[in-house]
Formats: C-alpha cells, structure tokens, sequence
C-alpha cells in the first residue's frame, strides 16, 4: 500500500499508516532543519501512536482539562515525536489567558519550522512555548523527575478534592525514556522514590535501543534495569518488539490494572527505520539521514520518495475516531459529573477554581507573625518556618519538604490537621524526599506545573546538586520555591565543603530566577510576601543558620522596602550620605552599626538592604537613583559570598568585602573575624572608599 493511493484503508494497514505518518514527519522536519535527532521518533513512534490513540486520556479539544493524563517526552532529543502527535491529534492552541482556540497547537508550518527562531516546535519541547507540552525536557532526567513530582500531585488532589462517587482527579502520568534518563542519576532517585510511594498512577516507557549518543551502549550501560526497576518495588513488565501494537496495548493494559506501585514497561525497539532488522547510522548519532537516505527509507515505508510533509487521508480523521472521540467523551462525562460536584462541595470547587488560575485565597497574607525588635535575633531560617506555616495554613494546596532536613531547615508543617504524604496516605502535604536533591528540585518543578504550590528545601552549598532543575524553572516559568538555609559561612564547624560560596553569585547570574537573601525576621515576612502570588517565576529563597538582629522598626526603615528588592534601612541627615554601605542577609547587620559608628565619627553614612538584585532591578531609574544615588561613589558592599557582581552598585571606585577563597572549619566568632566580617571592617572600608572619591 502506498501512502499516496486514494484507496479505503483500515485496521492494521490504518496504524501501520498512521505510524509511518509520524516517522516521516520527523525525518521530513529534521531533514529540513538539518539538525535534530530523527531515529527515536522514528523508533517509538508506535509506542507513541499505541499510547495516544488507544490510552492516554486526553480531549485535544481542551488540553488544559483538569483530569486529563499526562505525558512526558523525557528524551526531549525525540522531540518532533511529541510534535507529529500534537499535529495529528488536532490539539488546539491555549492563549495566554487560558482560552481554547480553533488553531492547532502545532500546525504544519511550525513542524515545518522546526528548530527555527521563534518557532513552536524548539529543539526540544518547551511547555511556556508550546501547547500541549506538559514540563520542558532535554537535560536527560529532568522529565522523569517531573513525572515523580506530577504523579505525587495527582494523587494528593485525589486526596483531597475527591469525594465518595465524585474522582474529579484520577489521571494518569506517562513518561517516555532513553537510555540516558536511566543512566542519570537523577532517574535512579526519582525510581526509588516513586517505588517507596507506591505511586501506582506513574507510567514509564523505557525505550530500550541499545544505542547513545557515542555508540552503542554497551560502551557504557550493562546492569539489568529490569531487576533494579523490581528491587526498587516497580512493577516491570517488556516488549520485545516496539513495532507490536498488540503487545503494547497489554503492557499498557497491565499498567492500567496495577493498583499497588508503579509501572516500568521495557521496550525493545531499533533507531532508524522502525524494522527490527535495520538500523540507520545517522539516525542513532542524532543527524538528519541525509537526501538519498530519506528516499531509501521512504521507500521502505512504502511513502511517495520525494514528497514532504504527507499526511495520507484518512489519518486525522482516525485520530480523531480515536483519542479524538474517546478522549471528548471522557471529558463531558466528567465535566457532567464535576458540575454535581460543584453544587455539592462547592468550597471545593472554589479551591479547585484558585488552583487552576494560579489565585491564593482571599486574606491568605494577614495575620502574618510580626516579630518585635530584639537585638539576639533568630536565624532566618527560624522565622521562615513561623512564617511558612502562617502562609501554609491559608493556602490549602501549598505543600513541600526537604531532602532529609526539614528539621534543619524548618520547613515542617506543623499546624492542626497536616500529616505527611506517604504511600496510601497521599492527602499529607509534608513531604519526605530522602538525601535526594536531585529529584526534589525537579519533583517540585512537577508539582509546580500541575498548579500546586510547592516547595522543596536543603543547604544553601547543595543547590549546586539541584541546579538543572532551579535552571529549567526558570526557563519554563514554573513558580517552584527552593528554600536554601545554612547560606554562608556562618554555619561554622562543618567548614568548606558545607559552606556556600559562589552560589549567590551563580544563582543571580540566571535569568528569570528570583533570589532573595533577607536581613532580618521581618525581612523574612516580606519576602513570603513576594513568594507566595508568584505566578510565572521560581524563587531562591536564602536564609540564615546563626541568629541576626531583628532591627528596630521604629529606629530603622519598615521591612516593606524589601518589596522592591533593595531600599534605605537608614539614611545620613537631609538625605545627603558621604558613604553608602549595601547589603543582604546577616551582613545588613554588621552595615547598621558601622553606619552608627560612621555617624557618631561625624561621617554621613546610608545603610542600604539590598534582599534582592533581581526586583530591584525591576524598578524605574527614579527609584533606584533615589536608593544609590549616581554622585555618591564612596560604596562598600559586604556579603558573605564571591564579590562578582557587586561591582554593578559599588562601581569602581566602591570597596567589596566578601570571600575571595572557600571557608575554614572554625566557630563562627573565628571564622567572622579571620573573614573580615566585622563591623571594624566595614568601618575601615568605608574610611577607604570615601578618601578614594
């Protein structure tokens, strides 16, 4: 049968269409792009077509529906897999107000502009550009990380929104994997935990095709996944031939009947043509086949050689008999079945309605605690976790946890009625990652994009272990919350290897990423402020493990400053200072009584609290003139980081005291003073910087 005949085809010969449909989109797109991987869309395509067309459940004519399943292209290389199956579903485009247009999500002139500036099919699939992507993948082991965090999510809005005839939430994840997914580390922790969970709602597809990027995997991959997928408490289940829609459709049944863990399905299948007796060099390297290769291949599959973009008819019109029907049915019975629920539990409803926008509840941020003036203090991290269960006990689907230190970090729910999230037990919002900060970060991220306010928490040092997953927060504009605590050397004893010294530095460095570092408790409050009605960016939140001052509100300004990123804690007479002294965190303290000292010296000295770079920036010039006036250069930063970037605000002529080396093992007394943070020092400084004008 050739594609390009008019006949009547069905059954068999329909699939076998339609999956060739797919394959030849791929090579044809990245043909054109000359760049692009197209043996694994090639390879899985009948994985893909199988699961879409007979499974996953999912309305292309409203993608954004609440209970719809959940698929993750985890090998983001594989992408135009993912493309060819919006395109040929029909899935309809979302606007940015959330509005289900007649466009296609992924029309035929974006497959055609594949990896091309400002198109919707990027390299690999971004979930802000493109419709129907559910989490942007790539970085190998971030999807399936997602999918761990979107499976967890899943079943804690069943547990908590469910009612007795009532499963507003019931969807299923699937995620799609190389090779490459399996051999991060990333992916053995995600595994393990969503094994200890017994998430039975999570569905992995390991494409098993022997080949990576450098050759074949024997080079490097050897171990028996399917025996370490059991140890970790899967279900593990194989297909020996990707091209066997029957047997796909039974490991996929076998998932649907597994109600006690989740679901690895192994499945064998050969980049390049799709025959289990062939193989395309190029195809398995990540490389468009080439013109002449095109056509050998096309003419394998029966496809007209030389023509481009072919979908056969017949083929839209069978997805759309499909997924199409089965998925639209599913949805009006569910949209019929949540309109009783409405009336029913209609405070739920409302909740359900806040998730789905991105809304907090009404009056969430009042009665916040307020912290008195006290010159002993508390560590930052102590007034976080007060304000964290103030902010979590009015926000209902705000839930997290800590990579096995919740006790340090403070992170711990601890008011009336919360419980943690365990297998069976999945309506607590206290959740226990294990020394496993890899997937928290990208666990979080999978909350994040299934609307439920998440956040996740560890030592400041170890975000070094979490940053693909902060990186592709930002990227995707999902409003993760990652806690750091421990920011500095003021942890002390635990020396160098514990104690965060580039991190700010590197952290400010990535765009769309706020980071705020806050002096002091009220600070603290400020800042939960900012974080909470954050729709479309992540936040860094870096808190203290040592005690600092609580600054006198009525001496020094409010901490509502804190609201534009950096703001006058306290000014020289008339306004007019002979030095600025500018920091975040603890160092704001050590600021406040040099600039008393200065003061009492007879030298106008302006106390500048800079939480963070990021909102300030944000400002308008006026503003930010008004706090770092442009004819005062006598500057002197003090943070208890690398000085790169201060230069922005010192300028040239300005003083930087920071670390210009990794820490030391000492108590903290030690460890201020060899450092040079002291209040001495920053007087010194400032000595300095106003002879240098």
């Amino acid at each position: 049968m050739v594609a390009s005949e008019q006949a009547v085809v069905t059954g068999k010969q329909l699939d076998t269409l339609c999956v060739n449909t797919i394959r030849t989109l791929a090579i044809d797109a990245v043909q054109k792009a000359n760049s692009g991987h197209p043996g694994a869309p090639m390879g899985l395509a009948p994985v893909a077509y199988c699961l879409w067309q007979e499974f996953l459940r999912y309305d292309p004519e409203d993608p954004k529906w609440l209970n719809r399943d959940r698929f993750v292209l985890s090998n983001g290389h594989a992408s135009m897999l993912l493309y060819a199956m919006l395109h040929l579903a029909g899935v309809r485009e979302v606007s940015e107000n959330g509005e289900v247009l007649k466009e296609l999500a992924v029309p035929m002139e974006e497959i055609k502009r594949f990896r091309q500036l400002g198109s919707g099919t990027p390299g690999h699939p971004e979930s802000h550009i493109t419709t129907g992507v559910e989490t942007t993948t790539g970085p190998l082991g971030q999807g399936v990380g997602n999918s761990l965090g979107m499976a967890i999510g899943s079943k804690w809005l069943a547990a908590t929104f469910n009612r007795p005839g009532f499963a507003v939430f019931d969807y299923d994840i699937y995620a799609l994997c190389s090779d490459g997914d399996l051999m991060e580390g990333m992916g053995g922790e995600a595994a393990s935990l969503a094994g200890h969970l017994a998430l039975a709602n999570l569905c992995w597809i390991y494409d098993h095709n022997r080949v990576t990027l450098d050759g074949p995997a024997k080079w490097s991959f050897s171990e028996d996944v399917a025996t370490r997928f059991v140890g970790y408490g899967w279900n593990v289940t194989r297909v020996a031939d990707a091209n066997d829609l029957e047997m796909l459709a039974r490991a996929f049944e076998v998932f649907k009947h597994t109600s006690d863990r989740p679901t690895l399905i192994i499945v064998d299948s050969h980049i390049g043509y799709g025959s289990p007796h062939k193989q395309d060099t190029n195809a398995a390297h990540g490389e468009p086949l080439g013109e002449e290769e095109v056509r050998l291949v096309k003419k394998f599959y029966g496809w007209p050689e030389d023509a481009k973009f072919v979908v056969p008819e017949g083929v839209r019109e069978h997805f759309q008999e499909g997924m199409g029907k089965r998925g639209g049915e599913a949805r009006a019975r569910w949209s019929k079945m949540f309109a009783e629920y409405s009336e029913r539990y209609p405070e739920l409803r409302q909740q359900i309605d806040l998730i789905e926008r991105r809304q907090l509840p009404e009056g969430w941020d009042r009665n916040l605690p307020t912290f008195p003036a006290d010159a002993k203090g508390m560590a930052t991290r102590e007034s976080s976790g007060k304000v964290l269960n103030a902010v979590a006990q009015k926000i209902p689907w705000m839930m997290g946890g800590s990579a096995d230190l919740a006790t340090s970090n403070k992170t711990t729910l601890k008011f009336d009625g919360v419980t943690d999230f365990e297998a069976g037990e999945y309506g607590g919002r206290n959740l226990h990652f294990g020394v496993r900060e890899h997937v928290m970060g990208a666990s979080v991220n999978g909350l994040a994009v299934s609307h439920i306010r998440a956040f996740g928490a560890t030592f400041f040092n170890f975000s070094d272990y979490m940053r693909a997953s902060i990186r592709l927060a930002a990227l995707m504009e999902a409003p993760s919350i990652f806690i750091f605590t421990h920011d500095s050397i003021g942890l002390g004893e635990d020396g160098p290897t514990h104690q965060p010294i580039e991190q700010l530095a590197s952290l400010r460095a990535m765009p769309n990423l706020i980071v705020l570092r806050p002096a002091d408790a009220n600070e603290v409050v400020e800042s939960w402020k900012i974080i909470a009605p954050l729709e479309h960016q992540p936040v860094a939140l870096v808190l203290t493990r040592q005690a600092v001052p609580t600054l006198d509100r009525s001496k020094y300004a409010a901490a509502s400053g804190a609201a534009k990123g950096a703001y006058i804690l306290a000014d020289a007479p008339g306004g007019k200072p002979d030095v600025i002294l500018m920091a975040t965190g603890s160092e704001v303290s050590l600021c406040v009584e040099a600039g008393e000292r200065l003061r009492g010296e007879g030298i106008h000295a302006r106390v500048v609290s800079m939480p963070s770079w990021e909102i300030f920036e944000q400002q308008d010039e006026a503003y930010k003139q008004s706090v770092l006036p442009p004819s005062v250069t006598a500057r002197v930063s003090v943070e208890m980081g690398s000085t790169f970037g201060w230069e922005r605000y010192v300028g040239i002529k300005g003083r930087k005291i920071g670390m210009h080396r990794f820490g030391a093992s000492a108590p903290i007394k030690d460890l201020l003073k060899f450092f040079g943070f002291t209040a001495d020092a920053v007087v010194s400084e400032a000595r300095k910087a106003i002879a240098e004008e």
